[in-house]
């Protein structure tokens, strides 16, 4: 691995497990008729109640929706599609990649690791919040999902661009698909918009204590990786460089912990 430097890492604490973060409770409404029936004898009892569940369609999963809101996005426009292989594309309405499996060559030198000179972990967190923010009230979400190519570390990709999400298909490796949906140990934050303020380009790498359960292991200290990627027009090549950097310091710091 040419992996030259481990920077510090910082902690971030996993509190809920798997299961129960992204358990949501639908809040029963009872159904009631709006002319009023008579009155039941005493020895008549209701055993059963009317529910109202909310309606699911393309774009608006609620298992999924939560694990986006782990992420720190929430789609607010109720328009968010996982794409883990080319016919989640048509379901979306994206057009199919023009050219699959697609190799691109990462940028070199564009996007800087936090806690380095580059990049202090205050910007990071700074500029990750803004992007979040505009990706929650996007009108639509694409969450392509799957493996960087020769790896097997997985990788979510939350976009709002239909360009990008079709390309980015082409490019990972295809992923066994798992539900519930579970947060991957690389999540890229990828917005494409006019707004001057939200360039930016960075990764960071951080030491998260995931609870057993979580990414069905036993638990226990492990690398996650977070890359934020905005601007006017996105670069698959800067999204890929981001990523390439995020697994070589996954890898190397299981390297280094399997040493100690």
């Amino acid at each position: 691995m040419n992996h030259l430097l481990i920077l510090g890492r910082r902690s971030v604490v996993s509190t809920c497990s798997n299961a129960s973060r992204r358990s949501a409770s639908l809040i029963s409404s009872h159904s009631f008729s709006s002319e009023a029936a008579p009155p039941l004898p005493d020895s008549v009892k209701r055993v059963g109640e009317t529910f109202q569940f909310p309606n699911e369609y393309p774009g608006q999963n609620y298992l999924f929706n939560w694990s986006l809101n782990y992420d720190g996005v929430t789609p607010t426009k109720k328009s968010a599609f996982r794409i883990t292989k080319p016919l989640d594309l048509k379901i979306a309405g994206l057009a199919q990649p023009k050219t699959s499996p697609l190799k691109v060559i990462p940028a070199k030198g564009s996007v800087p690791e936090a806690g380095s000179d580059d990049l202090s972990f205050e910007r990071f967190d700074e500029a990750s919040q803004k992007v979040k923010d505009a990706l929650s009230v996007s009108n639509h979400l694409y969450v392509p999902e799957g493996h960087p190519p020769g790896t097997r570390v997985g990788v979510r990709i939350i976009c709002n661009s239909p360009t990008l999400a079709s390309n980015l298909v082409a490019y990972l490796e295809r992923a066994p698909k798992k539900d519930p949906p579970p947060n991957q140990p690389i999540t890229v934050y990828a917005y494409e918009g006019p707004e001057q303020d939200l360039a930016f380009e960075g990764y960071a790498i951080e030491i998260a204590e995931e609870k057993a359960g979580d990414a069905g292991d036993a638990g226990g200290p492990k690398s996650v990786a977070a890359v934020v990627v905005a601007g006017s027009t996105l670069s698959l090549e800067k999204i890929a460089e981001g990523i390439e950097l995020s697994v070589a310091g996954i890898l190397a710091d299981a390297e280094a912990a399997a040493e100690e």
